[in-house]
């Protein structure tokens, strides 16, 4: 059984910044890339940053320079760090991490979501 823990999410003026962390947890082998994604009311599912084992990162286009992909990997926790949100920044933030377990079977999964609301 794998868990993905996030938090960070609530409330931000436009132009500040937030800070969300995801830890994974359970029977994990290895953990191959993990990464953030976003779902605003009415929208698709986006990727926003990702960050592999090995390897750059990338982000969408929207939140290059503003937002900031990294991972622990003792702590198989990755975090994105936002800066100078906009309100269109407005969505629910996922966390998914593509591992493989002590089973030695490789899957993603996704955590629950939280919360990125960007208003004055």
């Amino acid at each position: 059984q794998v868990q993905l823990v996030e938090s960070g999410g609530g409330l931000v003026q436009p132009g500040g910044p937030l800070r969300l962390s995801c830890a994974a947890s359970g029977t994990i082998y290895s953990i191959n890339a993990m990464g953030w994604y976003r779902q605003a009311p009415g929208k698709e599912r986006e990727l926003v940053a990702r960050i592999p084992s090995a390897g750059s990162t990338n982000y969408a286009d929207s939140v290059k320079g503003r937002f900031t992909i990294s991972r622990d990997n003792a702590k198989n926790t990755v975090y994105l760090q936002m800066n100078s949100l906009k309100p269109e920044d407005t969505a629910v933030y996922y966390c998914k991490a593509d591992l493989m377990t002590t089973g030695r079977i490789r899957r993603y999964y996704w955590g629950q979501g939280t919360q990125v609301t960007v208003s004055s």
